[in-house]
């Protein structure tokens, strides 16, 4: 899983052990959702691990393909496929990852709000705008996104996880154990050794 900026501001609230935790970067939209009355069966994108070529693909499907190969004209064609209505909502969620990935936070929280207003449910721009939020030190609205990401997507383990870690910035603990709880439940083996890490030092920390 992609791992997003060093959260130094986390030894100013708890000591973590070993190095600080980071939380996980952003979740983009990696195929074209299907449209009402889309023939069934019909592939998408990346089907079968086949590759339509570029005439058989909208306009938002150029633009995830240049996204994908780090094509700079990925940004212009997500704008085109904005400007064409397709797929607005994820063309939107893409173009603000662009944004904040060049630290342009302003345009991309505008990106992100844009999707929403598209579509209100939209489980990656939530996800993406907590992270801009948090980035920024905004946490009431970071962490008001987080949340709406796990309402829309509950099995989605890295919105836990960077919430609790919200939680644990804003002092607020407790919150933070009983989020990392439900993360631990969420993940590999493997990864559960870190949570539990995470929720022995918050726990100390109660006293």
């Amino acid at each position: 899983m992609p791992i997003y900026r060093y959260l130094c501001e986390m030894t100013k609230v708890i000591q973590f052990p070993g190095s600080n935790p980071e939380k996980f970067g952003f979740k983009p939209v990696r195929k074209k959702r299907k449209s009402v009355g889309e023939i069934p069966g019909q592939l998408d994108l990346f089907s079968g691990g086949k590759v339509r070529s570029l005439n058989q693909l909208s306009v938002f499907e150029e633009a995830l393909m240049l996204d994908e190969q780090g094509d700079i004209r990925a940004s212009d064609h997500y704008l085109k496929a904005i400007k064409a209505g397709d797929s607005v909502a994820d063309a939107y969620c893409n173009l603000g990852i662009l944004e904040s990935e060049r630290n342009n936070y302003i345009q991309a929280i505008d990106c992100f709000t844009k999707s929403l207003k598209e579509d209100p449910r939209h489980f990656e721009s939530h996800y993406n705008l907590a992270n801009v939020y948090a980035e920024i030190g905004n946490l009431p609205l970071a962490k008001v996104h987080y949340q709406m990401s796990i309402t829309f997507e509950p099995e989605f383990p890295n919105s836990y996880f960077n919430l609790a870690l919200t939680f644990a910035m804003n002092k607020e603990v407790g919150e933070a154990i009983k989020t990392l709880n439900t993360y631990h439940d969420l993940v590999s083996a493997e990864e559960r050794i870190l949570a539990a890490q995470l929720i022995d030092t918050l726990t100390h920390t109660l006293g």
